[in-house]
């Protein structure tokens, strides 16, 4: 689906001129792009959730040469789909059935345990 299929769905939806139907898709998204610009969490229940996620800078290698480089940090949106969406995309999740056995925490020896 494209941003004009879904104008063009909202307007038939809503008895909207897809002008109309166009500039509330259009005030949504810049809404969403405006909270994220300011670090905020845009959560649309029980579609999913727009947020904000620091990537730290990291050492990377140009492909073509092989050489070096360094990746800066930054910052990059991403979509965390919720329980409505997994579960109409995805259908129900079925139970195995069989319970988890729960394990004695036993007392941790000094020094801690060795990998």
């Amino acid at each position: 689906m494209t941003k004009a299929d879904l104008i063009e769905s909202v307007a038939a939806e809503s008895e909207l001129s897809k002008r109309q139907a166009g500039e509330i898709v259009d005030l949504v998204l810049d809404e969403i792009k405006t909270a994220l610009q300011k670090g905020e969490r845009v959560a649309l229940t029980p579609f999913g959730s727009f947020v904000v996620r620091q990537r730290k800078a990291r050492e990377g290698r140009n492909p073509k040469t092989g050489a070096k480089i360094k990746i800066a940090a930054r910052k990059v949106p991403a979509f965390v789909a919720g329980k409505g969406l997994k579960e109409a995309v995805g259908g129900v999740r079925k139970s195995t059935g069989a319970k988890k056995a729960t394990a004695k925490k036993t007392p941790a020896k000094k020094g801690g345990r060795k990998r």
